[in-house]
């Protein structure tokens, strides 16, 4: 693993990407044969968190992949007050237990190793692979990368249809831009991580089904342009990037 970063940052990077998003489809429908959701994921995913955790610790690269306190205060990230209010929107319509007691541990840890493993593999390793040749590239590659995945919920069996699918799509965009702009700056992936993960482990307190279909829309409409815009064009305008590095 290690000669193949050396060799190359960026074909480690997509190997990762490739490795996790096979296996996790792999071991989501290894879950529902085995009859308790995110069983098999959960393990596969605490295994390949591990396996990143000891080989970027074995090879001294924690401060480059952001495994540190962050340098910039948490004031000047406005304490990441927007972050956190869309972490709560998964509570909007309602608190309510959306499976039983094994399921929702299984999922919480799965979403929880999610949140980790994503922000190292798109915030960290593919990020940092191209920032240093081009810092522009690097900043949209992983944003859009990161947003464009999650189309595979169409095909995954998660229920949701084309136009909410297409939302969370560009919502993943966003927040890509997002945390890739919190983590340049600020040199920590550990907001990063804590957002990522508790926006995906309370979606198993959700009341789906109170909401109707449209009015999920406009909600989610609502925490992208408002929140995730507004904070986007706050954190260019606080912290801008010479343009002539980007290019």
């Amino acid at each position: 693993m290690t000669k193949l970063y050396q060799k190359s940052e960026i074909s480690f990077a997509i190997l990762w990407i490739v490795v996790y998003v096979v296996l996790s489809g792999i071991a989501d429908q290894l879950s529902e044969a085995a009859g308790v959701m995110k069983s098999v994921t959960a393990a596969l995913h605490i295994a390949m968190s591990l396996v990143l955790i000891f080989w970027i610790r074995k090879n001294d690269l924690g401060r480059k992949y952001g495994f540190c306190r962050s340098a910039v205060p948490v004031k000047r990230f406005l304490y990441y007050l927007p972050l956190i209010l869309i972490a709560s929107s998964a509570f909007w319509g309602g608190v309510k237990m959306q499976y039983g007691f094994p399921e929702a541990v299984m999922y919480i840890i799965s979403m929880c190793c999610v949140g980790f493993l994503e922000e190292v593999i798109f915030r960290g390793l593919l990020f940092r692979a191209m920032e240093k040749d081009n810092l522009k590239s690097a900043i949209i590659v992983s944003s859009l990368t990161f947003g464009i995945g999650h189309i595979v919920n169409l095909f995954n069996g998660s229920g949701r249809d084309l136009t909410l699918t297409l939302i969370q799509i560009v919502f993943a965009v966003l927040v890509g831009f997002v945390l890739v702009w919190i983590f340049y700056h600020g040199k920590s992936l550990v907001p990063c991580i804590l957002f990522h993960s508790a926006n995906n482990a309370f979606k198993v307190f959700a009341a789906e089904g109170n909401l109707s279909p449209q009015s999920e829309i406009i909600i989610n409409l609502v925490v992208i342009v408002v929140v995730l815009g507004g904070y986007l064009f706050y954190l260019v305008k606080t912290f801008p990037v010479c343009w002539k590095q980007m290019s």
